[in-house]
């Protein structure tokens, strides 16, 4: 009597192919997790360079948007009403009214807007910007603090309150290793244009110049850059109280 061939697999043979799954498996989970990486950093990279992008379209409009406006105050509340041309302009601080605003854009109300140069979250400085709204020379004027004669030029330097920032704050520009401001003067007499890190005239710059510099170079993202725009006077509101 024959005995009956009964067909199968070897426990050899199992193993093998479970191992040949599980490396198979390993592979397959390799190549979603490289592929899910260089998604991430390209999508960081393009939201990095859109960020970069977007500061600058702000900044250019919000100079494009600027307006003449002066401040009306009081020293103390018995004290005479006085005027000056709003307009702060030093190395890392800067004032002024535009018409441009974060939230409603072009279409928005006229805006104070203050400019300053604060500490990063982790190194490296911070570009951010505060929005008051303008409802006129008084509004101001609550920034406005007079003048000081500097003793050295021999001239009268505008003085304003310190600009505070606050949950409000909007981050312009991030991860810097400087930021300054500069603002050209026009031609006096037979002195040619020139730039200036501290405005201390009664008119307006012809141009602002922002000078960033990014903390961490990196050629393949877009960086913060050197933004030099010219002055435009795009609303007046308020002149009749200039003179005051």
């Amino acid at each position: 009597m024959k005995r009956s061939l009964q067909t199968g697999m070897t426990l050899i043979e199992v193993m093998i192919a479970i191992t040949l799954f599980a490396i198979l498996s390993v592979g397959i989970l390799m190549a979603l997790r490289v592929g899910l990486n260089s998604m991430d950093h390209a999508n960081d990279r393009l939201m990095s360079n859109r960020r970069a992008a977007y500061a600058v379209r702000i900044l250019e409009s919000q100079i494009n948007g600027f307006m003449p406006e002066s401040g009306l105050f009081q020293l103390t509340p018995q004290g005479q009403g006085q005027s000056m041309p709003f307009f702060q302009g030093e190395p890392t601080s800067m004032r002024f009214v535009s018409s441009y605003s974060l939230q409603d854009a072009s279409r928005g109300l006229p805006q104070i807007l203050e400019f300053t140069v604060i500490p990063g979250a982790d190194r490296g400085v911070r570009l951010v910007v505060n929005e008051i709204p303008y409802t006129g020379p008084r509004s101001t004027g609550a920034l406005c603090l007079g003048y000081m004669m500097d003793p050295v030029a021999n001239t009268r330097i505008p003085l304003f309150r310190p600009i505070q920032t606050g949950p409000g704050s909007f981050v312009l520009a991030d991860k810097l290793v400087s930021c300054h401001f500069l603002f050209e003067t026009p031609q006096v007499a037979n002195i040619p244009p020139g730039w200036t890190d501290h405005w201390v005239r009664t008119d307006w710059p012809l141009a602002i110049r922002i000078e960033m510099a990014p903390l961490d170079p990196d050629p393949s993202r877009l960086q913060p850059m050197t933004i030099t725009n010219a002055m435009h006077v795009n609303k007046i509101i308020g002149l009749e109280y200039a003179d005051n």
